[in-house]
């Protein structure tokens, strides 16, 4: 193995401790160069940072204040803007249209009850020439209409129900009597006419009634309309009716809409309720409003009476088929005995078809509600019957002369013929 060299033990020279001094020199001065330097960029970052950093503040605190600036403005425009709202709502505009409102409701109450009023008037006048006070009163609530005097009209009008409501009474009662020499019949007629009273627990009461054998007799309706018509229908006597179809008697049909009633206005002379007349023309037949309304259908020697005319057909084999109502009778029971309505309730001359074994029946009972018709009607021992129209459309028919009427001209008529 080779040796390796010893290490000089000779002092070094001047010259090498010279030169080493010089590389010791050049390292320090290089260290402290360098230091400097990464100092120098140490702080050269830093304050970069910083400025990086001030800046991003002020773009936030800039942004903060435009968006501050921006939301009082949305605020201030609110305001302005409800302010404006305010000022609308305070306009004469506004105003004008919240007091056209108040006049509007103001026409349609008084109208509506000046309607009524004028209806109930008409009613009373069919049975007393005595309404000239009243027609100066109802004259007076129009002249109050006129003048957009609401108060004035409204208070007119309750004092002019309440006068007819009286006179209404004071006609009722002054018309209760019974001629007293027409006896007490509690039985009706085998066949042909009678007019007898009728006592019972509800009082005594004047009937006209004629009977005929269904055997015998066909009951067909007459109508002026040859189909459906829902206003300005045509409209007849009953005398017409019974002349065309050939009858021996005849009386008023249902409750149809008489031209001279306000509230009819649109359907004038119209009828709502089933009927098929002595063609097999079926009237009101997709009308299912009113297919709860009782009907009875007459057909070869007897009567059928249905609770609802929606549980007939539109078979044309029947004489005729009469949608009507209240049903009065069934069976021999009452099934009327009221319903609040004023018109029912209150007392006229009141007409009915009905039957009693293959007996018809066709009359008119005097100064009842539809309740005490129904009673009467029990108490003659009829098995069904059915209300017709009443007041100034009642009239009946018998051999060519009026036994009850003859009242307003109609859309049809109920006639009696021989077969």
């Amino acid at each position: 193995m080779p040796k390796l060299p010893l290490p000089s033990t000779k002092s070094p020279s001047k010259k090498g401790i010279a030169r080493a001094l010089k590389v010791v020199k050049y390292l320090l001065l290089g260290t402290v160069v360098g230091g400097a330097a990464v100092a120098a960029y140490v702080i050269y970052a830093l304050y970069t940072q910083n400025q990086t950093k001030t800046q991003l503040l002020q773009v936030g605190e800039e942004r903060q204040v435009a968006l501050n600036q921006q939301l009082q403005e949305v605020e201030e425009k609110l305001t302005v803007t409800a302010a404006e709202l305010d000022a609308v709502k305070a306009e004469d505009q506004f105003q004008k249209n919240q007091e056209l409102m108040t006049e509007i409701r103001n026409i349609q109450t008084t109208y509506r009850d000046a309607v009524a009023a004028y209806n109930d008037l008409l009613k009373l006048k069919e049975d007393t020439t005595r309404t000239q006070t009243l027609d100066a009163d109802f004259a007076q609530v129009l002249t109050y209409l006129s003048q957009r005097n609401y108060a004035s009209a409204s208070a007119r009008l309750t004092r002019l129900k309440s006068d007819i409501s009286t006179q209404r009474a004071q006609l009722d009662a002054s018309a209760g009597g019974v001629p007293a020499n027409l006896a007490v019949n509690n039985a009706p007629p085998g066949s042909g006419y009678s007019r007898q009273a009728v006592e019972n627990e509800f009082g005594k009461f004047q009937v006209d009634l004629v009977a005929a054998d269904l055997g015998s007799t066909r009951v067909v309706v007459e109508t002026a309309s040859s189909g459906d018509c829902g206003d300005g229908c045509p409209v007849d006597s009953l005398a017409n009716y019974v002349s065309r179809a050939g009858g021996f008697a005849g009386i008023n049909g249902p409750y149809f809409c008489p031209a001279e009633y306000p509230s009819c206005a649109g359907k004038t002379n119209s009828f709502d309720t089933l009927l098929m007349n002595k063609n097999k023309v079926y009237f009101n037949s997709d009308n299912n409003v009113y297919s709860s309304v009782p009907a009875v259908i007459f057909q070869g020697g007897s009567a059928r009476f249905v609770g609802a005319s929606s549980e007939w057909g539109r078979d044309t084999g029947p004489d005729s088929v009469i949608a009507s109502q209240p049903l009065l009778l069934f069976g021999g029971e009452v099934k009327f005995g009221g319903d609040g309505d004023p018109k029912k309730g209150s007392r006229g001359s009141r007409s009915f078809i009905g039957t009693k074994g293959n007996t018809v029946y066709i009359g008119v009972v005097r100064n009842a509600t539809v309740a005490e018709v129904a009673r009467v009607l029990k108490t003659l021992g009829l098995d069904n019957a059915l209300n017709l129209d009443s007041g100034g459309s009642t009239a009946m028919m018998v051999n060519g002369r009026y036994v009850a009427g003859p009242g307003r001209n109609t859309p049809f008529g109920i006639v009696l013929v021989r077969r």
